[in-house]
């Protein structure tokens, strides 16, 4: 091994871009569906080793950016499954939109990994005496630029680091999942430590004082990692402890529609049939039902041209009525026009509507966060001008909503509404001057691929154990589940299988630290280990 380590060493100082992007492809490995968290941990300590040997900032800079490009490639492969469902481009433009998103999403690592190089003793090398400040100082800028990346130029949140413990995530409820990504990096410095402690033996402490300052240092450090290593790896109490009862019904309905069938007009009386034959109530019980994103194409609300209505909007309540016993109440996913002074329909909304067993409409919730691309398009004079279109189907752009929003469902409960991709952004998920009892998240999952659905569940559960509330997710194809208020899956249903979920909501628990002050908790975290790596190295020098 030492034979091998000048060979290794003289590599990373010759092609360290070409490491980093292979590291940073291991790294996201951890999330779902592979769950390979251990080759993260390793992943993120080889990097943290290569940034510091950079001998110059502007190196550091690409070598962060190169661990960005290979992490989010990886990560976001499911992107490209949604362009093999837009007949307007071709499939393989949705690779090139993969590596265009991360050669963007890149530049946040490489902030980290520049300003850890900075802070790591104003280009000096990384010893003994000061590598548990360069480590703290690294957890810091990431949690920072992580939650950086959830809100500039409308945020990008997907696969935040933290999601690769999401069996271990209950830190969530007090610092974040931001602050629990700070934590993650930290639990990867237990194998980076022996590195610097082997790099420095040349230097052999002079006299009493410097040997007691060098062990202070490095013990601060071993402790940080064991104590981060307990957090990561310990089973919590409320993780263990048997869940209550809760005492709502509730049929959560997966039909198994995919992408290519969801807007084919003649496949449109088949589809519904497939929700009702799974809505058909097993008893008398009052239920709330709960169907996945944009369910109906049907438009349920009157006042739009004639021309897009295929029933009326009368015609299309009854028959969701028809499935429904008395005191059944339905939350599912439709769509609203906006329209001009002159009639002309002009935008749309994607919306969750509340029908009554009734057949009558109750209070509505639009979406706030819009997927660019996906629901509206960035520049559309420009870019429909060279042929590219969004990726949902149609020419007219959503319209956000709002935002959060508590939903009154009377003896159901209170609904915080999130649709889709909104859950995936920590603290922005609950209306916190109304919170409400559960999170509804329907989704259409069809088009991510096989990648994206388990990401996209690990986030949902990660909101759960942040805001100390369960989560429900209805989504066409998979994965639909009933999600504990401290995370913990109750059920679910498999990708690419039709099936229901018969129980009972989970109660809600007390609001937790995170629920109370939202994303103050992360930055004052990382702001918190930035001060104490400048602390130290400061004693280092």
């Amino acid at each position: 091994m030492t034979a091998l380590s000048p060979r290794i060493a003289a590599f990373a100082d010759r092609w360290p871009k070409l490491i980093a992007l292979t590291l940073g492809a291991i790294s996201a490995t951890g999330f779902a569906p592979l769950h390979l968290w251990p080759l993260t941990l390793l992943a993120l300590a080889g990097w943290m080793a290569l940034v510091a040997r950079s001998p110059k900032g502007w190196r550091t800079f690409g070598i962060g950016w190169a661990f960005g490009v290979g992490h989010f490639v990886v990560g976001l492969n499911w992107i490209a499954t949604a362009f093999t469902y837009q007949a307007a481009m071709p499939a393989w433009l949705g690779w090139i939109a993969v590596v265009l998103l991360a050669l963007y999403l890149a530049v946040y690592p490489a902030l980290a990994a520049w300003g850890a190089w900075m802070v790591r003793s104003w280009g000096e090398p990384v010893t003994r005496l000061t590598a548990p400040s360069y480590i703290l100082a690294f957890a810091a800028l990431w949690t920072l630029t992580e939650w950086l990346r959830s809100w500039v130029f409308t945020g990008f949140a997907w696969n935040p680091l933290g999601a690769v413990a999401i069996g271990f995530a209950q830190p969530a409820q007090w610092i974040g999942t931001y602050g629990l990504s700070g934590l993650v990096f930290i639990v990867a410095a237990i194998y980076v430590l022996p590195y610097f402690q082997r790099r420095t033996t040349d230097e052999a402490p002079r006299d009493l004082s410097e040997r007691r300052q060098l062990m202070t240092q490095l013990g601060f450090g071993v402790v940080i990692a064991a104590f981060m290593a307990l957090v990561y790896f310990a089973p919590f109490p409320s993780a263990q402890r048997p869940m209550e009862e809760g005492t709502i019904p509730i049929t959560v309905v997966q039909p198994n529609v995919g992408q290519a069938d969801k807007w084919v007009g003649a496949k449109a009386d088949a589809n519904f049939a497939k929700l009702a034959r799974l809505t058909a109530p097993k008893d008398d019980t009052p239920r709330l039902i709960l169907w996945p994103e944009a369910a109906v194409p049907d438009y349920l609300e009157w006042g739009y041209p004639v021309v897009y209505y295929d029933r009326s909007p009368a015609t299309a309540r009854a028959r969701l009525a028809a499935l429904m016993n008395p005191g059944d109440l339905m939350l599912l996913g439709a769509l609203k026009l906006e329209l001009d002074r002159s009639g002309d329909v002009i935008g749309a909304r994607n919306a969750v509507m509340t029908v009554h067993s009734d057949g009558t409409l109750g209070p509505r919730y639009d979406k706030a966060h819009l997927v660019p691309y996906g629901e509206y398009l960035p520049l559309r004079p420009v870019l429909s001008a060279i042929g590219l279109s969004r990726l949902a189907p149609g020419d007219i752009d959503f319209w956000p909503g709002p935002g959060a929003r508590t939903l009154d469902l009377g003896a159901f409960g209170r609904a915080g509404l999130q649709i889709c991709y909104e859950i995936i952004f920590s603290g922005q998920v609950v209306d916190r001057d109304h919170r409400p009892d559960f999170i509804f998240n329907p989704s259409n999952d069809a088009w991510f691929g096989a990648w994206g659905p388990p990401q996209h569940l690990a986030q949902a559960r990660l909101r759960a154990i942040e805001e100390g509330l369960p989560v429900v997710r209805a989504t066409p194809t998979g994965i639909s589940a009933v999600i504990g208020a401290d995370g913990r899956l109750i059920e679910s249903l498999p990708m690419h299988a039709a099936g229901r979920i018969d129980t009972l909501l989970p109660p809600a628990h007390a609001p937790t630290l995170f629920a109370r002050f939202g994303n103050l908790l992360p930055v004052g975290f990382a702001l918190l280990l930035f001060a104490l790596g400048i602390a130290f190295r400061r004693r280092g020098r």
